[in-house]
């Protein structure tokens, strides 16, 4: 079928190429037996062939533009790409970059904390793992009793205490969070020496506080004060960094006063971590 096509697109080409070949033939026999009609034939080949001349000439200029368009367009369309692919090369560059400025940023604060308490021996982890939640209220580091930790060991993170680690196997270990509904901590005021008690609650950690209760009616604990883990604390070494108050009032009881602290660390986003390697054991296991 497309042969039969074929042959009748190119039919009427042919009659066309044999009609102007008989009128060259005829042209030519003239201009030699008859030269007196060379300039009358002259005439009528230029009102013939020029029009075609033309034709051909815009033609094959069209053709000329059309290849140089396509040939551009092609170069231009090789070029894009290769840009393309320059901008995906520098962008996977700069996330690399901006991880690399992340990392030394969590690692320059580390150093900056382990100066802060630098009477306690420590050890870097990262955070591998955490408990479903919003918060890393009890989470996993990759460091266990094959690099020196225990149970009771203190965990800081972002320029204060994080939590304590409850379980430890060979390589790794979990950590409960300082926000823990299970978490309480004999504390002080950092100035005044005053003791309370900080508690977790994930429910108050929406809001992202934690509770202070305990503290005596007459104690000049008050907002802004920084709070940091008692002399007196039987898991956690003493001076580390809890948070600052963000509100106390006195109680119903007109006895005592309570209120809310903020921590230091934030708990939505923890990676790195510090481990304080020297445990205290020093009475019962009031804290958890």
């Amino acid at each position: 079928m497309q042969m039969e096509e074929k042959k009748e697109v190119n039919r009427p080409l042919r009659f066309v190429l044999t009609g102007l070949t008989v009128l060259f033939i005829a042209l030519i026999g003239i201009s030699v037996f008859r030269s007196d009609s060379v300039s009358g034939v002259q005439s009528v080949a230029k009102s013939v062939l020029m029009p075609m001349q033309e034709g051909l000439n815009k033609t094959g200029s069209a053709v000329v533009d059309a290849v140089t368009n396509v040939e551009s367009l092609r170069k231009a369309q090789k070029e894009n790409k290769e840009l393309k692919e320059q901008v995906m090369q520098l962008q996977q560059e700069i996330s690399l970059m901006q991880q690399d400025k992340y990392e030394i940023d969590e690692y320059r604060e580390l150093f900056q904390l382990s100066n802060q308490y630098e009477d306690y021996e420590m050890t870097g982890a990262n955070v591998i793992a955490k408990d479903s939640g919003n918060w890393f209220h009890s989470f996993i580091i990759d460091k266990g009793t094959n690099d020196g930790l225990a149970v009771d060991m203190a965990v800081l993170a972002q320029g204060g205490l994080a939590g304590i680690i409850t379980s430890v196997g060979p390589s790794s270990a979990r950590v409960m969070s300082i926000i823990d509904d299970d978490s309480n901590i004999t504390a002080m005021s950092m100035s005044t020496k005053e003791r309370c008690m900080v508690s977790g609650d994930l429910e108050l950690y929406e809001d992202g506080r934690m509770r202070i209760m305990y503290v005596e009616k007459d104690a000049s604990i008050s907002e802004g004060d920084k709070i940091v883990t008692s002399n007196i604390s039987t898991k956690y070494l003493p001076g580390l960094m809890i948070g600052y108050v963000d509100s106390i009032e006195t109680d119903a009881n007109n006895m005592t006063k309570s209120g809310t602290i903020i921590p230091y660390v934030d708990f939505s986003h923890l990676d790195t971590v510090l481990v304080i390697t020297t445990l205290k054991n020093n009475g019962d296991d009031i804290e958890e």
